[in-house]
């Protein structure tokens, strides 16, 4: 790609919404900005241009999206922030409504256009509406980021897109096929990370069990995770590995590799059979029980984290028992409850049986509870054990300090606050004997060495 140089010095701000993939992507616009010349700021007040990388998955993530257009428009009301460009999954799904009926925003571009963010921030300075919307299937992975996570943790996004076609989910058709990045971009980039101090690496994209099907035409990932592995990382941590492709030399690779932590993400959505061939989902109820139980015999000390949908078209009051029963016998440790969100252009949007809104909260709140316990039961039999913390600073409202061990993924699950009599570095990895819990997170006191 031919190298940008911007003639202006603009100051332009990021704010990213959503998913770590889309963080990543906010990343690469960062890069972009900085190598041609901008100023890539904090704030969007007193910035040139706000560049709003949104998620529009289902409802809640569209509102979230709009409130920050609303919030961004006043501080161009007020004169302290020049332009609005608006890109991500937002625009790509209502690229004609945001330009239309939200004449706060300046520009927008899709999900195929992240590298054509210097051009349009050239274009929108000039008085234009720039409205980039390039070939989802066909985008540049590959390039320089500026990684705004802590120091000591970064993503990699090891491929884009998604070819699962679930029934529910409109992924597909925002962010295109599943395209894997070669595994020499990979390991560059992962080395480059690594040399630059970070010691927990996330691995992600919308199914990374399926990495290499499509450019190696064989399931490549435990060859990528070994490769990984040899990296001066501490921590490799997996997201997001889907059943039916979560074979038995994948899961030798996480079982044997010690820098893999026994932490994985399964995102599952329902147990009932009738629903998860409505979800288009591969694979059965004894198939997922079957997996389960070689994945908890296979990897000692795992934890499981998975994704749940309530109110689905057609679930009645056997079918959530039924996924009520799962979550009190399976004992999965981390679980994200979602009520069903009928998202246009998908088909379980016009699926007949469709769920009263009512009743779906409703069981998303029983399923919290029963899920909450869950939680509650394993904290509680950590008490005693010593594990090892990524440390990521002091809490003064907690009044101790904060990290995350193995079973603590960032942003989605619980802390370990801890006490120690000196002082310990963001980024550094102690050892926490867990005394007490907390809602949800864990107490304890450092082990001095």
């Amino acid at each position: 790609m031919k190298e940008l140089h911007a003639v202006n010095q603009y100051k332009v701000a990021f704010v990213s919404l959503g998913c770590a993939k889309n963080l990543v992507n906010t990343e690469q616009m960062m890069a972009l900005c900085r190598d041609a010349g901008y100023e890539v700021v904090a704030n969007p007040e007193g910035a040139d241009v706000a560049v709003l990388n949104t998620c529009g998955f289902i409802d809640s993530a569209k509102s979230e999206a709009i409130d920050n257009i609303l919030e961004l428009s006043q501080l161009k009301s007020k004169g302290t922030l020049g332009k609005l460009l608006v890109t991500g999954c937002l625009s790509q799904r209502y690229k004609d409504e945001l330009m239309e009926e939200m004449p706060e925003v300046d520009g927008v571009l899709g999900t195929g256009s992240y590298t054509d963010i210097v051009p349009a921030v050239e274009s929108v300075m000039e008085g234009d509406q720039p409205t980039f919307f390039g070939d989802i299937d066909h985008t540049i992975e590959d390039g320089a980021r500026m990684v705004s996570t802590p120091a000591y943790t970064a993503y990699l996004k090891i491929a884009e897109g998604c070819d699962n076609r679930c029934s529910y989910c409109i992924i597909p058709y925002l962010r295109g096929r599943y395209r894997s990045r070669t595994m020499e971009s990979l390991l560059a980039e992962a080395k480059g990370l690594a040399d630059r101090g970070v010691k927990e690496l996330i691995v992600i994209a919308q199914d990374i069990t399926r990495y290499g099907t499509d450019l190696y035409k064989k399931r490549m990932l435990g060859e990528l995770l070994r490769e990984l592995c040899k990296l001066p990382f501490h921590w490799v941590r997996l997201h997001y590995l889907y059943p039916d492709e979560l074979d038995d030399d994948l899961i030798e690779v996480i079982a044997s590799e010690p820098k893999i932590l026994k932490y994985i993400d399964i995102p599952l959505q329902h147990i009932n059979d009738k629903l998860l061939r409505a979800m288009n989902r591969r694979g059965t109820k004894a198939e997922i029980l079957a997996l389960l139980d070689k994945l908890r015999d296979r990897i000692p000390g795992l934890v499981l984290r998975t994704s749940l949908i309530a109110g689905l078209p057609g679930e009645g009051e056997a079918e959530f028992e039924e996924l009520c029963d799962f979550l009190r016998e399976a004992r999965i440790e981390r679980a994200g409850i979602f009520q069903f969100s009928p998202e246009e252009g998908t088909p379980a949007a016009v699926m007949p049986d469709q769920v009263d809104p009512d009743t779906a909260a409703r069981r998303v709140e029983l399923l919290v509870d029963l899920q909450s316990q869950v939680m509650d039961d394993f904290n509680e039999s950590r008490l005693g054990e010593t594990l090892e913390v990524l440390c990521e600073g002091f809490d003064p409202d907690m009044g101790c300090y904060a990290g995350r061990s193995y079973a603590d993924s960032p942003d989605v699950d619980g802390k370990v606050f801890f006490t120690a009599a000196g002082l310990v570095p963001a980024g550094t990895f102690v050892n926490v004997r867990i005394t007490g819990t907390e809602d949800g997170d864990l107490m304890g006191e450092i082990e001095e060495a």
